[in-house]
């Protein structure tokens, strides 16, 4: 348990009389004593609520700009949490630039064009489609290589086809799949991938091929040795290995982890034994120390963490992506967090509860709501459906709110916010 004393008449009462709502935001438990004839504010944080502090201050969410500005502060956070996932979903700003936008305050979505231009980073597979570190590439080798039971894509794909895209692409350089021509004959789904783009996603899942660049949002492939920076590890890590990378990223990214959280949409089980021996093996050695969710699984953390002081939280509000790496996993959203999130546009809508791409609302350490909102760019207005709002919140979230939604706003290119149910207006009255 933290203990963190405020002692004298004056910041005890100012403290108590103040209109912070001290029970929400710190999650702790409060006794006023009467000691020599003065009064003193005593409290101890739950373990609850310092590994909600210790996670966000790990994804770099309680302070601005923890990684940084500009370009290698963009770097600096795909290093840091591992991946950054991607997503087409264009309601408002895409999942892969949001992510950023939320720890760079003056992201541009250019950086990562560089990024990838300059070899820094590259584009795979993490649980998901995503921007992964250049230095993690010899990571990806399971995947692509088909180990721990992972499969390909297509398991029919054409041979003879893939032979000739291949022969293309090393005679006349980079293609997008705009350039191989569809023979097909009627109507074509959203997903009904014509052969050749199958082809050319069966060659990148494999590591036949990367993605040496996007085009709007249109992938362009290559050979990749004409991807790969010069002295990159393409050694293909053993279980072990790959067993502490997903480790070392898990406990980077978040502070902590349960093994189910390390090993997220990851197959076979000897991936997951190995993470389970090493994980035991740490704890052993004194390098990792265990802690009870509410659910009673086991998390692992640095004992340090624990040790010292919870990181502070700002009176902020943080308009999060679904996709945001903080709340991705359902579960741990549940376990640390109390806050049951799932994204809607999946959803039938009959069956929906918030909204089509309802973001998740961070407000001090805990998520608070969901904000459906979307931007329509051509009259660059950003459209404010619905909010919900599910925890009690204090009289600086109203405020706190109406700057995170302007600034959402002209992250979106939107010059014009409009709210379309009028019971809604209470939250935006400082807009």
């Amino acid at each position: 348990m933290e203990s963190v004393w405020i002692a004298g008449i004056g910041w005890a009462q100012w403290f108590v009389r103040s209109h912070i709502d001290y029970r929400q935001i710190f999650d702790r438990q409060f006794i006023i004593w009467l000691i020599r004839g003065g009064t003193a504010l005593y409290w101890r944080m739950s373990i609850q609520g310092k590994l909600r502090r210790i996670a966000l201050n790990q994804q770099g969410l309680l302070k601005t700009d923890s990684f940084g500005r500009g370009k290698q502060a963009t770097l600096r956070v795909i290093e840091h949490l591992g991946y950054v996932q991607i997503d087409t979903i264009s309601v408002v700003e895409r999942a892969h630039h949001h992510v950023l936008r939320s720890r760079i305050s003056n992201y541009q979505s250019k950086y990562l064009d560089q990024l990838v231009r300059e070899r820094k980073i590259f584009e795979y597979w993490f649980h998901a489609a995503a921007w992964l570190p250049m230095r993690d590439y010899r990571f990806a080798l399971p995947r692509m290589t088909q180990q721990n039971g992972e499969r390909s894509w297509f398991e029919n794909c054409d041979k003879k086809l893939i032979s000739n895209i291949l022969e293309r692409i090393k005679s006349e350089g980079p293609q997008r799949a705009r350039d191989f021509e569809d023979t097909r004959k009627g109507k074509k789904g959203w997903w009904d991938w014509k052969p050749a783009k199958q082809a050319l996603e069966q060659m990148f899942m494999q590591g036949e091929l990367m993605v040496s660049g996007r085009e709007g949002f249109q992938k362009v492939y290559d050979l990749p040795e004409r991807v790969l920076p010069d002295g990159v590890d393409t050694r293909l890590p053993s279980m072990n290995e790959y067993a502490s990378h997903l480790i070392d990223i898990s406990l980077r990214a978040h502070g902590f982890a349960a093994q189910q959280s390390i090993t997220y949409l990851r197959k076979g089980h000897k991936l997951r034994n190995a993470v389970g021996e090493q994980l035991q093996e740490r704890v052993d050695a004194g390098l990792l120390t265990t802690v009870k969710l509410k659910d009673n699984s086991i998390a692992y953390l640095d004992p340090d963490l624990l040790e010292r002081r919870a990181p502070r939280c700002k009176a902020e509000v943080r308009i999060l992506s679904p996709f945001d790496n903080a709340i991705i996993q359902r579960i741990r959203g549940r376990e640390i967090f109390d806050f049951d999130y799932q994204i809607e546009c999946y959803v039938p809508h009959q069956k929906r509860q918030y909204g089509y791409f309802c973001l998740p609302l961070l407000y001090r350490d805990r998520f608070v709501g969901r904000l459906d909102c979307k931007a329509h760019r051509a009259k660059q207005m950003l459209e404010i459906k619905s909010v919900h709002i599910e925890r009690k919140v204090d009289d600086r979230f109203i405020g706190a709110l109406c700057e995170a939604v302007k600034s959402f706003a002209g992250f979106n290119r939107c010059e014009e916010i409009i709210i379309s149910s009028a019971s809604q207006k209470q939250w935006f009255a400082e807009l």
